[in-house]
């Protein structure tokens, strides 16, 4: 194999140092577009090639960084042509379910976490996690693309009227009637109302603690015990959500296949900035993922769960792939 001559690698190092440092701010961007934090991983990487091939074009007539958003934003709206939005249970407009009643999955596209873990280094993205309430990007999935990339390059990432413009090869004027509609849809209430995992209190983390030993202890009036009393639990792909914790205590005893103590063990993490735990049910002598729970926490009890039944997400959130002995 022929080995790549001086300037290629030349090439590839001036890329590597001109665009490295923007790679977990753009992960966010792509899933802020996307709702999604595996379809952001793959096109993040459509975004590197992109730019990797182009780079011997690029003249600076704007910052590698205003550059790179182009390329992303543009990229995320070819990926999201036709595609259905993302939604979480309660987005779907159903009532709350009864928890007496099986569960059946529904295949659809369902908003995914982003798992903290996912982004590197804490420090490189710490100023993005603050826009990455699961509620606000689930509103972001109810807008159309391009009013959601306007949205998400303006009051997200303070890009000018005319950098936007140019970002997404429209006029100004398009640009900014698409924002003041964007924001009228948006409207309020869709803003961040759990404390951030870094943020928690000590009894907060204390909650947070006790909802996990009570899983592995199989012990439902535990988990009952640390929910608000109209909390809710939503755990896509599963369409139904529930609402109070004496509900959501009959579906965790009627419908969760752990047994007794022990069938369950909790991995801490953090996913969109949130306390969030990898749960693993036994399978003979180990134990497999089962689900990702994220945590909305106020007022010193869970207010909501959700509950994200996908394997593809424990590696992303530096979760085992399976757990062996005793916790």
């Amino acid at each position: 194999m022929a080995r790549p001559g001086r300037e290629a690698m030349t090439d590839e190092r001036s890329f590597e140092s001109e665009t490295a440092a923007y790679r977990a701010e753009l992960l966010v961007h792509c899933y802020r577009m996307l709702g999604s934090a595996t379809d952001a991983e793959d096109v993040l990487q459509e975004v590197y090639l992109r730019a990797w091939k182009a780079f011997h074009r690029f003249e600076g007539r704007s910052s590698v960084r205003t550059w790179l958003y182009r390329i992303a934003t543009n990229t995320c709206l070819t990926a999201l042509d036709g595609r259905a939005r993302r939604p979480m249970p309660t987005g779907l407009g159903a009532e709350s379910s009864d928890p007496r009643i099986p569960v059946l999955a529904e295949e659809r596209l369902w908003l995914q976490p982003l798992p903290d873990a996912a982004l590197g280094d804490p420090s490189a993205a710490v100023a993005e996690r603050e826009d990455l309430d699961l509620a606000v990007i689930a509103a972001l999935q109810d807008l159309p693309a391009s009013q959601r990339a306007v949205l998400i390059l303006r009051d997200v990432l303070a890009f000018s009227a005319a950098e936007t413009a140019g970002l997404l090869e429209m006029t100004v004027a398009a640009a900014n009637s698409a924002l003041a509609r964007a924001r009228k849809t948006m409207g309020e209430g869709t803003r961040r109302d759990g404390r951030r995992a870094a943020e928690l209190t000590e009894r907060e983390r204390r909650v947070f603690d006790d909802f996990c030993r009570a899983f592995e202890d199989h012990d439902v009036d535990g988990v009952v015990g640390v929910l608000a009393a109209d909390a809710i639990w939503e755990m896509p792909p599963f369409p139904g959500w529930y609402r109070g914790a004496a509900e959501i205590g009959v579906l965790t005893s009627t419908q969760c296949p752990a047994a007794v103590a022990g069938d369950l063990r909790m991995v801490r993490t953090v996913c969109n900035g949130m306390p969030a735990a990898g749960m693993y049910l036994r399978d003979g002598d180990v134990w497999r993922p089962f689900q990702l729970d994220v945590l909305t926490i106020v007022d010193e009890r869970v207010s909501h769960v959700r509950a994200f039944f996908d394997d593809d997400l424990f590696p992303l959130a530096g979760l085992p792939d399976i757990l062996h002995g005793r916790r």
